[in-house]
């Protein structure tokens, strides 16, 4: 079976997007997945999103990670299906759509920067040198020093697959901290089990967890290795954090064909 997709990405989360409004891939298997997503015998990408018709939304996005298992919420890959949406020609000021972890808002604005928002936070858990929250995915934030040279993916894969978390997994992100409002985040993914360029769900957990301002607004610019980002959110108190939108650009890279096994 042939299969048209568009490939995307943003800060360099790379996703394969496939227009599955009329379930032309309804059936897809974990194994299909991975033979799309494979860097050396496939596309390759971080993860494939489908774009699927749901009544009362303007669509909605199913997304797998790059081992072929359905994914939790993808941050760069909600703002990537946004724009894909629009290109398709569904074209809206503000998008509503549907995700495994509930409803999304997002937008496209003058300077082609895709917002989106995310869940709110109602819980933060810090114990000892680290912070775990849920932004949609869940994530693991320690701050360290010297982040361009830090070993991101010997150490994140082995809190990953330590006795807490081997068994659901975690997404485990190193930050530090460039000035009041700025960090440099890095990530090493579950799913892909690989340290990614960003993450999108990482990026906002990081920024929330090195808020500048106690309470009410905040903007916290990221760096990542694949690009930059903003995250925009109202502090309520040191564990619940509403209004939550992840900002920046969402890229085509090409379109294609590929025969499915």
């Amino acid at each position: 079976m042939k299969v048209k997709f568009d490939k995307y990405q943003g800060a360099g989360n790379d996703f394969i997007i496939i227009d599955n409004r009329e379930s032309i891939v309804a059936g897809i298997t974990k194994e299909q997945v991975q033979q799309m997503c494979d860097r050396r015998f496939g596309i390759g990408a971080d993860g494939l999103m489908l774009l699927n018709q749901k009544e009362g939304f303007d669509f909605e996005m199913i997304y797998f990670n790059a081992d072929g298992i359905e994914g939790s919420m993808c941050g760069n890959g909600g703002r990537c299906i946004t724009q894909f949406a629009s290109t398709l020609g569904i074209k809206k000021n503000e998008y509503l759509f549907s995700a495994i972890d509930g409803v999304h808002k997002s937008e496209i604005n003058f300077d082609k920067e895709i917002k989106l928002q995310m869940s709110n936070v109602k819980n933060i858990d810090f114990s000892l040198d680290h912070y775990v929250l849920n932004t949609g995915s869940p994530h693991y934030i320690k701050f360290v020093k010297g982040i361009a040279d830090y070993d991101v993916v010997t150490e994140g894969r082995k809190i990953r697959n330590s006795k807490e978390f081997a068994k659901k997994g975690i997404n485990v992100n190193f930050v530090e901290i460039l000035s009041d409002d700025k960090i440099f985040v890095r990530t090493y993914e579950r799913g892909v089990e690989d340290e990614t360029l960003s993450c999108g769900t990482g990026v906002t957990a990081s920024a929330i967890v090195a808020a500048h301002n106690d309470n009410g607004f905040n903007r916290v610019e990221v760096k990542t290795k694949g690009g930059n980002l903003s995250v925009e959110f109202d502090k309520k108190d040191d564990t619940e954090f509403v209004n939550i939108w992840l900002c920046g650009p969402a890229v085509f890279v090409y379109s294609g064909e590929i025969e499915l096994k």
